[in-house]
């Protein structure tokens, strides 16, 4: 039976499959200067029906971003997968969007971690409701598309 109930939600985690966790790992502490706040081989049965691959294995890590926001890096150590297209105009493709105080020395860092940028330099948002910020797409060492955006400058009260 469907009801007209909004359902409630909040996000728990931001997931994202990588191809060398330690790797990922590195990359997330070379660029935001995090560190796991645990990491562990799950195997447990449950995950099997969570995941769709009974008997599934998985080395895992959870950072927590300076926000707040959890971030999940799993690898899969018993089912193989292979790398998808992920140009950021294929349905069913994703991006993290970061905010940070400071695009430029961000940008910096990121690459220096190894990210690949789509453009050579963050780009000036000319128009809209975030007219005046400043952002620019990144892939990470696995392709995947993380948008670093730094928020317009705040108005001056005359």
């Amino acid at each position: 039976m469907v009801t007209n109930h909004e359902v409630q939600a909040s996000l728990v985690h931001v997931g994202m499959t990588v191809s060398d966790l330690s790797a990922s790992v590195q990359f997330w502490k070379d660029f935001l200067g995090i560190e796991p706040l645990w990491t562990r081989v799950f195997d447990d049965e449950y995950l099997g029906g969570v995941t769709g691959y009974p008997g599934v294995s998985l080395d895992a890590a959870i950072l927590e971003l300076p926000d707040g926001t959890m971030l999940e890096l799993l690898q899969y150590r018993n089912v193989q997968g292979s790398q998808i297209d992920m140009e950021t105009a294929n349905p069913g493709n994703v991006h993290i969007a970061i905010r940070v105080d400071d695009i430029d020395s961000a940008w910096d860092r990121i690459v220096a971690a190894g990210g690949t940028p789509r453009s050579p330099t963050p780009t000036l948002v000319t128009s809209g409701p975030n007219k005046g910020a400043r952002a620019g797409y990144v892939r990470d060492l696995d392709g995947i598309s993380l948008e670093l955006f730094q928020s317009p400058p705040v108005a001056k009260e005359q």
